[in-house]
């Protein structure tokens, strides 16, 4: 099994909270690393909602279905029975032994209010997203921890990336093992289907879901924009509500991530429009028809999906870095742009800057110049993550990185 880096964080929730919860999207490896830790290092049943047999006991009587079990048990996919939710919350306050429930569930519980609130103050929640590079390369990849370090020191030439491939594979563990692209795409397809057609609609309760995977493509083909509700609404042929809601159930299933806008006032964070991406760059490729052979011949789309790639490193990384961050983009009314703004509680940020070139100069750092006239002191430094093989310096708080740097 490839060593997660979540593992460690994972088992000290254990040891202090009654119920812990591994939330993600399907296929990236929630049932394999709960099984793995319940045969080595944490001692507990393992039950699946995907068993029918289980699944129908869970349903017929939930309170009687958990009672039956002493010790630890690990429940997977638990939010095919949300009846579940309140019996685990009698039996936690009875006894709040730690470690007593480990949850997976493929739905954001999050987007979940009656789910979440039922096990408020009692639940720790963990993120497992697909595989990030530094898992399939088996190196410590703690970016996050240290860009923000005052002993950041960047490896000044790491091993040249494969950054076509890394694009179209993705992070899916299940695509790691297909080498032939036809097995990947079929992969991908049935991956779609069975997310639209189990988990989407049994978390929406309707059937007339035909528009969602037209919607998912679209929404492929606009990663790293903002988000606007009326032009897709427009290119779909969809309300607004309806595709809002739609927007949510993709979402709470892991398949996008909105990235919100950074502001000096954190109230208006919450009223500007988030930025677009797809959780897994491989999946996105698939969706606009672009593999890995047509990305090298034709370069112009490449920009998006390095930026989604990066978001999505970072992303996972944040779920085991020691610096807790909240991450954002930054755009002024002029124009001026940073990719990412990844921020600590303590309003200290970093600037992260994409580029989808061999060389940089300094017209690279414009937008993150103007961040650090705006943070002054909060300004720890600002990254500009490119395509060549060299760490170049710009100044005191500005660099050039390989885009490898991130796990190497």
């Amino acid at each position: 099994m490839i060593k997660r880096h979540i593992t460690s964080a994972l088992l000290h929730a254990l040891k202090d909270n009654p119920v812990v919860l591994l939330n993600g999207a399907r296929q990236t490896g929630k049932s394999t690393l709960v099984k793995w830790l319940a045969e080595r290092r944490y001692r507990a049943r393992y039950l699946t909602m995907d068993d029918a047999t289980t699944l129908s006991a869970a349903s017929a009587n939930p309170e009687g279905f958990l009672t039956g079990f002493e010790g630890p048990i690990i429940l997977d996919e638990v939010q095919r029975i949300p009846e579940l939710f309140l019996p685990i919350k009698a039996i936690v306050d009875r006894n709040r032994t730690p470690g007593r429930f480990l949850l997976t569930g493929s739905a954001n519980v999050l987007f979940l209010p009656r789910l979440s609130e039922s096990l408020a103050g009692r639940m720790e929640i963990l993120n497992l997203w697909q595989f990030s590079q530094g898992e399939l390369e088996d190196t410590n990849d703690r970016f996050i921890d240290a860009v923000f370090s005052n002993k950041f020191s960047p490896a000044g030439s790491p091993p040249r990336l494969d950054i076509f491939k890394s694009l179209a594979l993705g992070g899916y563990p299940e695509i790691q093992k297909r080498n032939d692209p036809q097995r990947r795409h079929a992969w991908f397809e049935s991956y779609i289907t069975t997310i639209l057609q189990r988990d989407v609609r049994e978390l929406a309760h309707i059937n007339g879901l035909t528009a969602m995977p037209r919607l998912l493509a679209l929404l492929a083909s606009r990663i790293g924009t903002m988000l606007n509700f009326a032009e897709l609404s427009r290119s779909i042929v969809l309300p607004q509500t309806t595709l809002k809601r739609y927007l949510s159930l993709l979402e709470t299933t892991f398949l996008i991530r909105l990235l919100p806008a950074w502001a000096t006032n954190r109230s208006k964070r919450i009223i500007r429009t988030p930025k677009l991406y797809l959780t897994d760059t491989g999946l996105a490729l698939h969706l606009c028809g672009v593999d890995e052979q047509l990305l090298k011949r034709n370069h112009t789309p490449l920009g998006h999906f390095l930026e989604n790639f990066v978001i999505m490193e970072l992303t996972k990384q944040a779920t085991w870095s020691h610096e807790r961050v909240t991450m954002y983009y930054f755009c002024t009314h002029a124009g001026q742009e940073v990719d990412f703004v990844l921020e600590r509680p303590d309003g200290t940020v970093v600037g992260i800057e994409v580029k989808a070139s061999m060389q940089v100069d300094k017209s690279s750092f414009t937008g993150l110049n103007t961040l650090r006239e705006i943070l002054k002191k909060n300004f720890i430094r600002g990254v500009v993550l490119y395509m060549g093989n060299e760490t170049i310096p710009f100044g005191n708080d500005m660099t050039a990185l390989p885009i490898s740097n991130l796990w190497q």
